[in-house]
Formats: C-alpha cells, structure tokens, sequence
C-alpha cells in the first residue's frame, strides 16, 4: 500500500498554550513517526479574519514554529513549512474557483457559526467566504491521504471530496484515456497486466473490494512507472477517468482533555490559558488563583470535586493515588483548595520543563528556525509543484 500522507496546519494568531499541546501537538508528535507529515503555518488562514492586524500574525508565525519544534515536533521526521511560501497553494485555489458552486460554500456550517461567534469584525468578504476552499487547496496540492481534524473541521474534508470529485470528473476525461490506459496496462508486463484485467472485472462486476485493494498496492508498487501512467490505471480500474486530485480522508483528532483555569474549554478568546513558555512563577499564581467549588466559603467546609475546575486538571494531570487522595481530603475538608493544587503544579511545571527548555534553545538561534522552515518549504514546493503540472495540463494552461 501506499504511505499515507498526514497533511495538518495551524493559524499563527497568537501564543500556544496547554489545549494546544493536548489537542494537536501530541498527536502531531505521534504521527510524525507512523506516516509522512507535512505541518504547516495556515498564515493566509489567518489573514481571513485578522486582516486588520497583519502584525499580530507576523510575529507569531516564528514563535509558533518555536512551540512546534519544542513539544517534539521533528524536522527530520515531517516537512515544517509556511503556507504563502508555497505560492502554488494560492494558483490551485483560483483554479479550483472556477469550478466550485457558490452555494457549496455558504451551506459549510463554520461559515455562519463563525460570523456569529466573530460579530465584532466584518467578515463580509471573499477570503472568508472562501476560506473552505483555501482549506482544500492546501490538502489535494499534496495529495494527502489523512487530515487529522476536530469534529466541528469533518464539513471541511467532506467539501475538498467532493471538490477533488468534481474536479477529476470534469478534468479527468483527458482525450483518448482509454487508449492511454490500455498502453499503460501494456507497462505492466503480460503476467501484471493480465491480472490487472482480471482484478479491474472483479471489482467492476462484483464489487470486490478486496480485488480493488490488491490492484492499488500492485499499482503502487511498479518502480520507473510514471505518475500520469499510474493515475490513468487508477482511474480505469475504478470505472471513472485519470484521478488528478486525490480525495483525502479525515482522521479525527483525539479531543482535548486540557480544561481552561475556569473549567471550560482552554481558549485565547476566554482568558483562561497557560502558555508553553508561561514562566514557572506565572504557571503557579495562575493555578492557585483558580476558582474552586462554591460551596467551599472556608476551609472548614467539605466540597466537592466534581464541581471544581481543579479536578479536571487532577484528571489530566495526576496519578490514581492523588486522585483518591483529592476526592477524600476535598469532600472531608480534611485538604484545603491550595494544598489541593499543589501536585497539578508541579505536573504542569514538570511537563512544560523539557518544552521551555528546547524553546529557549531555538529562540536564542533565529537562524536554526529559518533554515528548518526554508527546508520545509523547498520540499513541500517540489510536491506541490508536480501536482501543479497535472492540473495546468488538464485544463488546457499547459502551454509549452
């Protein structure tokens, strides 16, 4: 089979924090080593809704690499680049446009959600509008096979896949695709090509899957065979024409567990974060200044955790032992709220540690981060550039 391509991105609008580690960068951290990822700066992204304050995305665009690459994101293991350095994306979203039904992008469901939740700013415009697009942009120029995403982000995969399938079906009826599949089967050797035959009649006539599978991997597997050769037979063997642009799959992100110091959903937007390189005195006033649960007016008073923003956080951060520890000394009154916080401290300052170390290294070599980011940007270019190619071609901009 072929190797899966992860192709994720983040908006650049301000300083990491905690959710963040839990939410993406983990994961991130995980699939490094289990696929070939790519991780990308979204800066355009960020521009559809912070277009009037260009300099809050400048500045964080190097810090936020810096949080990347100190949680354990891994330069050797996955291409770190910056969207707008990859011009290509914005060619294939202007293409794409040509193609895409207005009505498809007002009925993407963050659309209005997001107009509401962002009602301060004017977002009547294009680019936010059709951001979605953008989105999709950025994942069928890499052909990526696996968008790890939240489940409010699924409406997002579902409209790149049926962009890449309105695409491929006006684009991928190239003149004389027949012929050209049939010579590529020819490619194939008489022993490969007669067995293609064979899978391609299983698959067409009994729905068998597994028949589709075997004739995929085969044709991934044939070394010195061209890309256009190899998409043709792909397409032929699925009954449709050449496949341009590869319809990817969502793989749901694992939900944060991260609570803000309210309980609710650590967000910029609620004040409520701890950032990576939070200094240990700030981490410390922070957790004991949480609230607690009501009821607990003095010390004397019992309570209850499951009422107490703390607790979450034991839930993330403690050992079992704590745990009992904390639910029998709350609801007895035999701990008070600040004894109560003092383990979730020193868990959280043992956690960022290694993080604001590695940090503090890049930070004080801008150069190191420049050059992993330059790097990144010339490979994902290279991929990008070939998937440009097949595209110009297919609608008649080829003109060498």
């Amino acid at each position: 089979m072929a190797v899966e391509r992860v192709l994720s991105g983040m908006r650049p609008t301000g300083n990491l924090h905690l959710g963040h580690y839990h939410g993406v960068l983990k994961n991130w951290t995980r699939l490094q080593h289990e696929h070939e990822c790519l991780f990308f700066v979204a800066d355009w992204h960020a521009l559809t809704t912070h277009y009037d304050t260009p300099e809050v995305i400048e500045e964080s665009v190097w810090e936020m690499v810096i949080d990347w690459l100190a949680a354990g994101v891994d330069p050797a293991s996955a291409t770190i680049f910056i969207q707008s350095r990859v011009p290509e994306h914005a060619e294939l979203h202007t293409l794409l446009s040509m193609i895409t039904p207005l009505s498809w992008l007002e009925r993407v469901p963050t659309y209005k959600d997001q107009q509401e939740k962002l009602a301060s700013k004017d977002l009547s415009t294009y680019g936010f509008l059709g951001y979605p697009l953008l989105q999709s942009a950025d994942i069928l120029i890499y052909k990526a096979s696996q968008v790890p995403v939240g489940e409010d982000q699924i409406p997002h995969i579902e409209f790149t896949r049926e962009i890449a399938r309105r695409f491929n079906h006006i684009y991928g009826r190239e003149k004389g695709f027949e012929e050209k599949a049939q010579a590529a089967i020819k490619k194939l050797g008489n022993k490969r090509g007669a067995l293609y035959e064979e899978l391609r009649t299983r698959y067409q006539e009994s729905g068998d899957d597994e028949a589709l599978e075997s004739a995929r991997a085969m044709i991934d597997e044939q070394q010195g065979m061209s890309l256009g050769d190899k998409e043709r037979l792909l397409g032929y063997l699925e009954g449709g024409g050449k496949i341009i642009l590869l319809e990817p799959e969502y793989k749901l992100t694992p939900a944060s567990k991260m609570p803000g110091l309210d309980g609710q959903k650590m967000s910029k937007s609620y004040n409520n974060t701890i950032s990576l390189r939070e200094s240990p005195d700030v981490v410390a006033k922070k957790i004991k200044t949480m609230p607690t649960d009501p009821a607990r007016i003095r010390r004397t008073d019992p309570g209850d955790p499951e009422k107490c923003p703390v607790w979450q956080l034991h839930e993330v951060y403690s050992d079992d032992k704590t745990r009992e520890w904390v639910q029998q000394g709350c609801r007895s009154a035999g701990i008070g709220c600040i004894e109560c916080k003092t383990p979730v401290i020193e868990s959280v300052l043992e956690e960022l540690k290694p993080i604001q170390e590695r940090a503090a290294q890049y930070a004080e070599d801008p150069m190191l981060v420049k050059n992993v980011v330059a790097e990144g940007c010339e490979r994902a270019r290279k991929l990008a550039r070939e998937t440009m190619r097949d595209v110009r071609e297919v609608m008649g901009l080829n003109y060498s």
